[in-house]
């Protein structure tokens, strides 16, 4: 089991990088007491759920009172289990500062210092926190990092196969019972063959090999299909540098259930070969 614990300066990137590590498939909780840590880890090893045998959780200032106590249990946790890692986030005092004023959010020590000053309360922090950064394993200064940048450094970090920290959900539709709305980029098939005007293919669908063949042996299919794969090729890398978890491609024919299907199954497939974390979905295959 891998066991992340996320700690750092409030306001310096934690929750962002929480975000990031759920998108690639770790189990994830935020604002956990230090003190719960091995209840935690003996809970998730214990469990038969594979998506529990990857953790990160977020341990900081806010869920626990006694910070002294914090540093040495996790200290003591980082010890005592195995194929745990510590990420602390840091950033500079005066970029914290503008932070917090950016939000309009009171920082989580405010409360604890007479003038109630975030200055004061990200300087306080700072020092509660030395003992935990010295033992760290990844240290990341976000000072001068953008959400961008912080995304593709906690990839770089945790994922070994990159292409997994996207989902892609192929659609087939009708476009006589609407365009999908969750849909980023909508692909128009009604220019291919149609298999609903063969009277033994009418009231099959895509998911019949009859139909599929009738549809992929055109050469209309075969040049679209070359020009739609080699878009789609080139665009969701891009589409993953930008950050994005996932990407709805929607394909609609008239009604739903034969071109539209057919043409979400070779992309579904394409994709699949080549690594990627694939989802198909057939909306209007039942109507």
């Amino acid at each position: 089991m891998e066991f992340v614990i996320i700690t750092g300066m409030s306001g310096a990137g934690k929750t962002g990088a929480l975000h990031v590590l759920e998108d690639i498939g770790y189990y994830c909780v935020d604002n956990l007491p230090s003190s719960l840590l091995s209840t935690l880890y003996d809970l998730c090893l214990k469990s038969e759920d594979d998506s529990m045998k990857r953790v990160a959780v977020v341990v900081d200032v806010r869920g626990n009172e006694k910070f002294e106590e914090m540093c040495s249990q996790i200290e003591r946790f980082k010890k005592r289990y195995e194929n745990v890692k510590v990420l602390f986030f840091d950033a500079m005092t005066d970029r914290l500062v503008v932070r917090y004023k950016e939000t309009r959010r009171r920082h989580p020590l405010s409360e604890k210092l007479k003038d109630g000053s975030v200055l004061s309360a990200v300087e306080l922090e700072r020092e509660l926190l030395l003992p935990v950064k010295r033992t760290a394993d990844y240290n990341i200064d976000t000072t001068y990092m953008s959400n961008k940048q912080l995304r593709e450094r906690i990839m770089s970090m945790f994922m070994e196969d990159t292409s997994q920290s996207i989902t892609l959900t192929f659609m087939s539709f009708g476009f006589k019972y609407g365009i999908p709305l969750e849909a980023d980029l909508i692909m128009d098939v009604r220019c291919l063959p149609n298999p609903f005007y063969i009277p033994e293919l009418k009231h099959l669908t895509g998911l019949d090999k009859k139909v599929r063949d009738y549809v992929l042996e055109s050469e209309e299919t075969t040049e679209f299909l070359k020009r739609l794969l080699s878009m789609l090729d080139f665009s969701v890398p891009l589409y993953l540098k930008e950050g994005k978890s996932e990407l709805v491609v929607g394909i609609g024919c008239t009604g739903g259930k034969h071109r539209s299907v057919t043409i979400a199954m070779q992309l579904n497939a394409h994709f699949h070969e080549k690594g990627y974390k694939c989802v198909i979905q057939h909306r209007d295959i039942d109507r």
